[in-house]
């Protein structure tokens, strides 16, 4: 009865106070009395005593613990720490208490930090999340860690933050981007160059991402990110190591930090002009001569501002050398921004050497200033020289086989069209050309053409002639038996047989009126079997026009078992044309001959038209008769469909016009 009566019981209590005496080491039992006592809205001091009854017999149990502790949170709910400091001094003794023997419950702990936080207690939270650390297996740390960082960003910061960041970081070092965000929040950025040349220096980062952010933080603040770490130092390893599109931000961050160093834009401007020999892209190229140009501007007007304090406060005149000085850093500045299209132009020729399209644009750079009536004929003869300079670095820099956007051939003759008005120089230019290494044989083909078409235009023929004549000559080796197509053999090897330029050749000898010297080279030509049709019906006609008309048959015979049809077709149709209106009825069996063979192998789809000579052949010079049997044969040698139905209406109609008969 005495416990009944410590405990206050009520008639509904009595079963459950038998129980729990009863057997006092069962926890069923203990959380039925608590639920029940909760039920009922007792007083905070009658659970209390159970909760304590109950511990006393279990003090291991977890879920007695938790439900105890959580019961007392609950009380403190929305009281003030300050006023009523015995309450919350008596949570905390009952968390020291559980953690005696459950100290590897996490929630426990966590439970009991948060506690301490809306104590206030900085220094027993700090020392709290320590005991939790070394209490709690490792495997656990990861509830605790976050809260322990919560904690000291929001309650410490300072060096103890850093210090809590620095063990955090030794167990999970792949989270040092949230140290660093961290200390950008806050304002310690020397902690955070510091950590992000670390982080840089470990295996597995990204550094480009890294790096990048590093020149940022140094460019915004240079002086701070110095106490820490040789800034210079770190940034220059940086744009070693960075990949192109990051170094960009390394270099200003770089030229920033020489202008704090220094004050003024002297060893800043070096490391620009250095950045801008260097860089290897056009991201890079831009952030580095914007920030070279707004440095310098910010310089004129630093200069400026200074002088025109001085005065101000002195009344004194202005200073000449302080004239002079705004004069020279505003010629710096144009002829920096003058020189932009050329820097850009490096980048580019740094990235892709072998961009023959870039090199073009170099040189019309070049030209540019050169052809420029503003700049004085002492510039305009340097950036005249300086066109040769540059055709003379592409052409070293180049490598044919590897060439885009143009071909070496281009180079070569961009060069010799730059030197057109000196023709002498111009013919040393194409003199090196055709022996110099190329791309392909059309290339090559493309500069002897060029050399001799200058020629004629210099009004040399003769010149253009022996051009042509030493690019087709055969190979020494007498083998004349090559691919033109196949890479494995020298361009100069091939070119002998380039059709373009026998094509050129013999237009430049018939204009020369060398008629046997184009005779001997359409001869060549067939030999090599390099005629086109059209080369056939040029020689043909080159040889009519000499009246040699058999000998133009004889080429027409040579080109027609040269190609197969349907080319031959036209080659046949020509040449019967030409034969019959050479010879008319004269020599008609021959004529005759001549159709039956171009007949003889004619696919059907192609033979209408000569079977339409053929009989037009008969009508004018033979026999009529003759005629019908040949469009007879027409109408059953051609293909049927429209073909064969016009043939029939054709020979019906020329029966009727010559027999008479009806159609």
């Amino acid at each position: 009865m005495a416990v009944a009566m410590e405990v206050d019981l009520s008639e509904t209590d009595v079963r459950f106070e038998e129980e729990v005496q009863r057997e006092p080491h069962k926890l069923k039992g203990w959380l039925r009395y608590l639920d029940h006592k909760q039920a009922g809205n007792e007083t905070g001091l009658q659970l209390t005593m159970i909760y304590e009854r109950a511990i006393r017999y279990l003090p291991g149990s977890y879920k007695l613990w938790h439900r105890y502790l959580t019961f007392r949170l609950s009380k403190l709910r929305g009281r003030n720490p300050l006023h009523f400091e015995a309450e919350f001094r008596k949570t905390n003794l009952c968390f020291e208490r559980a953690l005696l023997l459950l100290h590897k419950m996490p929630d426990l702990w966590l439970l009991y930090m948060r506690l301490l936080r809306k104590q206030a207690d900085v220094t027993a939270t700090r020392r709290g999340f320590d005991r939790a650390l070394r209490a709690l297996p490792v495997t656990q740390h990861g509830r605790v860690w976050p809260e322990y960082l919560r904690f000291v960003e929001d309650c410490v910061g300072g060096v103890v933050a850093e210090r809590v960041y620095g063990r955090y970081l030794r167990v999970w070092p792949e989270r040092a981007e949230q140290f660093v965000d961290w200390c950008e929040k806050t304002g310690q950025w020397a902690a955070a160059a510091e950590q992000l040349v670390r982080m840089l220096d470990s295996p597995g980062q990204q550094a480009t991402m890294h790096w990048r952010r590093l020149g940022e933080l140094v460019q915004a603040h240079p002086a701070e990110c110095a106490e820490r770490v040789d800034a210079e130092a770190v940034l220059r390893d940086g744009i070693q190591r960075a990949a192109a599109g990051t170094a960009g931000e390394l270099w200003v961050a770089l030229g920033t930090l020489q202008i704090v160093r220094d004050g003024g834009m002297q060893r800043a401007r070096d490391v620009f002009e250095e950045a801008l020999r260097n860089v290897q892209s056009m991201r890079d190229f831009a952030l580095v001569f914007d920030a070279y140009a707004e440095a310098a501007t910010e310089a004129i007007a630093a200069t400026m501002e200074a002088e025109a304090t001085r005065v101000a406060a002195t009344n004194a005149p202005g200073d000449a050398s302080r004239r002079a000085l705004v004069d020279l850093q505003l010629l710096q500045l144009e002829r920096l921004m003058d020189r932009r299209p050329f820097l850009a132009s490096d980048v580019e020729l740094r990235q892709t050497p072998n961009a023959v399209d870039a090199w073009l644009r170099r040189v019309e750079l070049c030209q540019s200033r050169a052809d420029d009536p503003e700049r004085s004929e002492e510039d305009r003869a340097a950036a005249r020289m300086q066109v040769r300079e540059t055709f003379e670095q592409a052409l070293a820099a180049v490598a044919p086989r590897k060439a885009h956007g143009g071909t070496a051939a281009e180079l070569w003759l961009a060069y010799a069209r730059s030197e057109a008005e000196d023709v002498k120089r111009m013919r040393s230019i194409l003199d090196r050309a055709v022996g110099a290494p190329l791309g392909s044989v059309a290339e090559l083909s493309d500069i002897y053409a060029a050399y001799a078409e200058a020629e004629l235009a210099a009004g040399d023929a003769e010149a253009a002639q022996q051009i042509l004549a030493r690019a087709l000559a055969p190979p020494s080796s007498g083998n004349t038996n090559v691919d033109y197509s196949d890479e494995s053999l020298p361009p100069s090897s091939r070119v002998f047989k380039s059709r373009k330029l026998w094509a050129l050749l013999v237009d430049v000898q018939e204009s020369m009126g060398a008629v046997d010297s184009a005779r001997t080279s359409y001869e060549r030509m067939l030999e090599l079997k390099l005629a086109s049709p059209q080369t056939i019906v040029n020689f043909a006609n080159l040889l009519e026009q000499l009246e040699y008309f058999e000998d133009s048959f004889r080429v027409f015979e040579r080109g027609i078992s040269l190609f197969g049809y349907p080319v031959a077709v036209e080659l046949w149709n020509i040449y019967l044309r030409r034969f019959v209106a050479r010879y008319g009825g004269t020599r008609i069996e021959r004529a005759r001959d001549l159709f039956e063979q171009a007949l003889e192998g004619c696919p059907p789809e192609y033979a209408k038209p000569l079977f339409v000579a053929f009989g037009r052949l008969e009508e004018e010079h033979g026999l009529a008769r003759r005629a019908l049997r040949v469009y007879e044969r027409a109408t059953h040698a051609v293909p049927s469909g429209n073909d064969r139905l016009e043939m029939f209406r054709y020979y019906a109609a020329k029966t009727k016009e010559l027999l008479g008969l009806p159609a």
